[in-house]
């Protein structure tokens, strides 16, 4: 291959490799860094028996993702408060033109999903993003992650009764999330507690990520009087020079709050039965700089 044609074919997979990675890792700067690694191999690499590049460079990634993985767990046992995954701007355009196959993915980065995910071991997480969000036969799972096939299955198989035992139930229609997103932050920012109530599921759940870097709750905030009363108050206090915008995050709507051009706060819902059962409020300044590059 020359220079260019070895770039061109990277370059083509990087959406993968990124997707994969990120769903692996829950950062996009880590994410980053495990795709610019896989680059450097890929550069540098004998690639005359290499007869799929996918594959190969997918291998390489979720190689690395692992062993990043590991040392991330260990850095986060010391986390200040609950912990959210940093924020994903995800935009399917075109290159995912099928409804399904958008849901698919979609759902596979969700934050709702994408937290439970955390409790799996490194290769849990490996198989049930291989093959829960990128469809991977499991022979080839087994290929790419040097393991038996059976034993990819009974990983695959314990990873998935985790993620749908623990995660939250939601609707996926982004137009019925982005009219209770519009309608949530009306009410907030007019400081309209009933009708922010009205959109509450009574057991709805506040999870709030500051890390301890910002003001956000310590702790998970529970039921609607509490969730609603709290959100009244800090939408009475606000920032300085306050704007919204709103985006595309982890496969939903969500709203990006403004300080001047600075990213001080994200925040999303989730939906179900024509209530909101989750309310994510992520405020830790490192998760939120992808957002204000």
């Amino acid at each position: 291959m020359t220079i260019d044609t070895v770039t061109d074919v990277f370059e083509e997979h990087r959406p993968v490799l990124l997707g994969v990675a990120y769903r692996m890792l829950g950062r996009v700067a880590d994410a980053e860094d495990v795709v610019q690694e896989a680059w450097l191999r890929w550069s540098g690499a004998d690639r005359g028996d290499v007869r799929e590049p996918r594959g190969y460079l997918v291998r390489i990634t979720t190689r690395l993702a692992i062993d990043r993985l590991r040392q991330i767990k260990a850095r986060n046992e010391a986390y200040v408060g609950p912990w959210l995954p940093e924020p994903y701007v995800t935009d399917f355009g075109d290159v995912v033109p099928d409804t399904a196959e958008r849901a698919v993915l979609a759902d596979s980065v969700s934050l709702a999903v994408l937290v439970v995910m955390e409790s799996l071991s490194p290769l849990e997480r490996a198989v049930f993003v291989l093959r829960e969000a990128f469809g991977y036969p499991y022979a080839d799972i087994a290929a790419l992650l040097d393991r038996e096939e059976p034993a990819v299955r009974q990983l695959a198989g314990r990873a998935r009764r985790h993620v749908e035992e623990r995660r939250p139930r939601y609707e996926v229609d982004p137009a019925q999330r982005r009219d209770f997103t519009e309608r949530f932050l009306a009410a907030a920012a007019e400081g309209d507690l009933g009708a922010l109530m009205s959109l509450l599921a009574p057991d709805v759940r506040l999870v709030g990520d500051s890390g301890g870097k910002s003001k956000a709750p310590v702790r998970i905030i529970e039921t609607a009087d509490k969730v609603g009363r709290f959100l009244i108050g800090a939408a009475r206090k606000g920032v300085p020079d306050m704007s919204f915008r709103a985006v595309e995050l982890n496969g939903g709507p969500a709203v990006v709050v403004l300080s001047g051009d600075e990213v001080v706060t994200v925040f999303q819902v989730d939906i179900a039965d024509g209530r909101i059962q989750s309310v994510y409020l992520l405020s830790n300044p490192d998760k939120l700089q992808s957002l204000s590059a």
